[in-house]
């Protein structure tokens, strides 16, 4: 099925909440009211057509040739379709997504698929901090879904996790893992200081030891279990490179005793 393509004229000169640009939201529009779309702005009033030439085809399938770090939103609220940028995006990319697919041929912000509950998300480059985390007074993070990031993340990803996958292929900053209160963060790199900090429950896996994790994590020595298999074959088609770290014995530290204590970090042995 052709999809919709949005090309970009020119790089934004403000930021743009880009929130009105998913399948649910353009289906049944034409491309004259679709290129009447007010994109909400922090200055001058902005529409579809000022800033994109669209070109015919299903909004089932919508492609941005083209991104900036201006461009906020992107995704948010997606519940079906797919939805492709051919660039960077901004902050808060996927949050609250219900379904579908989000790709990002790119970098993305902060937030990064804050308040996730269903779909999948790739974002080829790196994200920014609390990737999957909540906003402020929030009570929990991404809830459900995956999301995988072929490079880094910045710090606090997966803070108060809920459920869901969240896979980064490169290296984590600080406090990964932070107050989970369930869910699996793979990391194929290291990750920084106070991994799992205070988490309650959930699966931390990490590529390289990121130093000490301080005495409220206890050793429980090499394991080479059979849930890790069954782990591997869930994410092998997401990302193959995370998939090889579930097949060799890893170290288990249990934690964050200071909380619930009932959390798992488990690193290369």
């Amino acid at each position: 099925m052709k999809p919709l393509v949005l090309r970009l004229r020119a790089a934004p000169e403000q930021r743009l909440d880009m929130s009105s640009l998913t399948p649910q939201r353009l289906a049944g529009k034409s491309l004259r009211e679709i290129d009447g779309v007010e994109l909400q702005t922090t200055r001058r009033a902005v529409r579809v057509g000022d800033l994109f030439h669209a070109s015919d085809g299903s909004a089932e399938h919508i492609v941005i040739a083209g991104g900036s770090e201006r461009f906020d939103r992107v995704g948010e609220g997606m519940s079906a379709g797919s939805l492709t940028v051919d660039g960077d995006v901004g902050i808060r990319a996927g949050r609250r997504m219900a379904g579908g697919r989000l790709t990002v041929n790119g970098n993305a912000g902060h937030w990064t698929a804050s308040g996730m509950a269903a779909g999948f998300i790739e974002i080829a480059g790196d994200v920014g901090d609390r990737l999957g985390g909540p906003l402020a007074g929030e009570v929990h993070g991404m809830s459900g879904g995956m999301v995988v990031v072929r490079g880094h993340a910045g710090v606090r990803a997966a803070d108060r996790l809920r459920r869901g996958a969240l896979i980064v292929e490169g290296n984590a900053g600080d406090d990964a893992g932070s107050r989970m209160l369930a869910g699996t963060l793979i990391v194929r790199g290291a990750a920084g200081a106070r991994t799992g900090y205070l988490m309650r429950r959930g699966t931390i896996v990490l590529g390289m030891a990121s130093g000490d994790f301080g005495p409220t994590f206890v050793d429980c020595g090499v394991h080479d279990l059979t849930a890790h298999r069954l782990m591997a074959a869930y994410i092998r088609e997401s990302s193959a490179k995370s998939a090889e770290l579930l097949h060799v014995p890893l170290r288990r530290l249990m934690g964050d005793m200071a909380v619930l204590g009932k959390g798992e970090i488990f690193v290369a042995a």
